[in-house]
């Protein structure tokens, strides 16, 4: 028996069913934010990938050539792939741009709860300008998302990435290594990143102060902390956002997101159902487009790991519940089948979801299997009541049966 490959999933109908109702959740939440759909390639050229995240990514990558000797790779991230088909087809394009998009990555790294080698994400950019009205414009759409789906505990950090630059580079890190060490701090590696910083001539004084910096955390009253222009535009922020009515924000400076491309806000959320791993959507300003042969245009933009938030909702005890079939047609002998199609076909065109019983199976066993299916009526199809033209339906939740005229069948259903 084939098995399908480590770190991918089936994915049954109940749960196929409950993950696009997710989905369109998303969807709509972005649409009220006036937001617009696009899709990219599943695979790109690899060279995308290594500008946007250096060649250390190639560890992860699926990457192959194709039979013109083209190096591809399966996209592991989605933000690149939409930056680089605005730079081909959308960059004289009005301003500001805001799409959004969901879809499969692959990343080859080891499976573990929440993670995946082929997962799906669901991003946003808004492309034009960074100021603090975009900022607190997606901060508020992703916050809205989440809201949406319904998961009940999780925290929104916002920083700036601009702080912890400047105070790296004061300290006489080169620039080339910068990605480097802010890699460290983002996954609070003190252990590498002190003996990485000593090695470049850094003082243990200074190290000291860098750690504390990323460990600055609190309510808006810690932004005094924070100076020059980081602070004040930090300050808008939460002034926009608590006006747009979303309070409980965390400021954190050592959200570092560990990219070299981020240039100001930078913010996650988390779910602390997921423990350690509990990360559930990331983002901030930067710029990209200049990487891919663009004029250089600053954005903002996040992603929200799909399985990953599916995950903290049904930690936090979170049920979908399938919709199910509303009508099953069971024609009780074989001479009534050719009006039983009839029936179920008139259900399907009023836009009700129907099905036949297509084994012949007994009353007895017809019903069993309605039950297990989750139907809602069962239509009963027999040649005695079909000869006064009605049918029986028979509500399965509570057991009760009512004859029906076949020409009212639809509105019985619909009632």
């Amino acid at each position: 028996m084939i098995q399908r490959p480590r770190g991918t999933r089936d994915f049954l109908p109940d749960e196929m069913e409950k993950r696009r109702f997710y989905e369109n959740t998303l969807r709509h939440t972005a649409k009220t934010f006036g937001f617009r759909e696009i899709a990219t390639p599943i695979f790109e050229e690899s060279e995308l990938f290594i500008l946007r995240s250096g060649p250390n990514v190639l560890n992860e990558l699926y990457a192959f050539k194709d039979k013109g000797d083209r190096e591809i790779a399966l996209r592991p991230e989605m933000t690149a792939p939409a930056i680089r088909m605005f730079v081909n087809e959308m960059s004289n394009d009005p301003k500001p741009i805001k799409i959004f998009y969901f879809g499969q990555c692959f990343r080859y790294e080891r499976p573990q709860s929440g993670r995946y080698r082929e997962f799906f994400q669901f991003g946003a950019e808004l492309i034009g300008n960074a100021n603090a009205y975009t900022d607190a414009e997606v901060i508020a759409m992703a916050s809205s998302m989440i809201e949406a789906l319904g998961l009940k505990e999780y925290k929104i950090r916002i920083g700036h990435i601009g702080v912890l630059r400047q105070k790296i580079t004061e300290a006489g890190v080169p620039a080339e290594r910068m990605a480097e060490v802010l890699q460290k701090l983002d996954k609070k590696l003190y252990d590498e990143a002190r003996p990485l910083m000593q090695e470049m001539g850094v003082s243990e004084s200074v190290i000291d102060s860098i750690f504390d910096l990323t460990e600055t955390v609190g309510d808006s009253s810690v932004l005094s902390k924070v100076p020059g222009e980081a602070g004040d535009h930090l300050r808008q922020i939460v002034e926009i956002l608590n006006a747009m009515g979303i309070n409980d924000l965390e400021i954190d400076l050592g959200v570092v997101r560990g990219l070299d491309y981020y240039t100001g806000m930078v913010f996650e959320a988390e779910a602390p159902s997921l423990g350690a791993e509990k990360q559930i959507c990331g983002g901030g300003s930067y710029t990209l487009s200049e990487l891919f042969g663009g004029e250089k245009v600053f954005s903002t933009g996040f992603a929200i790991g799909f399985d990953r938030i599916l995950l903290a909702m049904e930690k936090e005890g979170q049920t979908y519940q399938p919709e199910g079939i509303a009508a099953y047609v069971v024609p009780v002998t074989d001479d009534v089948r050719v009006k039983s199609s009839e029936i179920v076909a008139s259900l399907r065109r009023a836009g009700i979801s129907a099905d036949i019983d297509l084994m012949g199976r007994k009353m007895q066993k017809a019903m069993k299997y309605a039950s297990s299916a989750g139907v809602k009526y069962t239509v009963i199809v027999g040649p005695k009541e079909l000869e006064e033209g009605c049918v029986t339906v028979r509500d399965m939740s509570t057991g009760e049966q009512q004859t029906v005229k076949v020409d009212e069948l639809l509105s019985a259903i619909r009632n």
